[in-house]
């Protein structure tokens, strides 16, 4: 087991500056455009010269603006929870939804009807000539 660690160990490296080096932003990026970074990591990554280089020298590795790490902004940063019977928006979208129903339930009906209509004359048309016919 303890053979595999190092192989494990290069290839999480490989992975992470891979991930890594998508997820960034192009502005974020030092030296090269990204696409050049992305295929360092993937041609060097089995002698870590690729993750290594992409984690040193590629990524701008400045602090959050405003000081504050992401953690501190979302506590700074309260939202109200709205219920959903409480927000308008959603009421509102229901009873658009729900006309919009109605009116294919009502279009359905209609059709219903009419085949309904149609299928009774085509039934008399043939009971009355089936009975002219005898």
């Amino acid at each position: 087991m303890l053979r595999y660690l190092p192989f494990l160990l290069v290839l999480a490296l490989w992975i992470y500056a891979f991930i890594d080096c998508l997820n960034t932003p192009e502005e974020e990026v030092r030296g090269l455009p990204k696409v050049v970074w992305v295929i360092i990591i993937l041609l060097f990554g089995e002698v870590l010269v690729g993750p290594v280089a992409w984690l040193v020298a590629g990524r701008n590795r400045k602090g959050p603006a405003g000081g504050s790490t992401p953690s501190e902004w979302h506590r700074n940063q309260r939202t109200a929870f709205v219920a959903p019977d409480d927000n308008p928006e959603f009421l509102a979208s229901l009873k658009a939804d729900n006309r919009k129903d109605e009116a294919l339930l009502k279009d359905w009906e209609a059709d219903l009807r009419r085949r309904e209509d149609e299928l009774k004359r085509r039934e008399d048309r043939d009971r009355t000539g089936t009975d002219e016919d005898s």
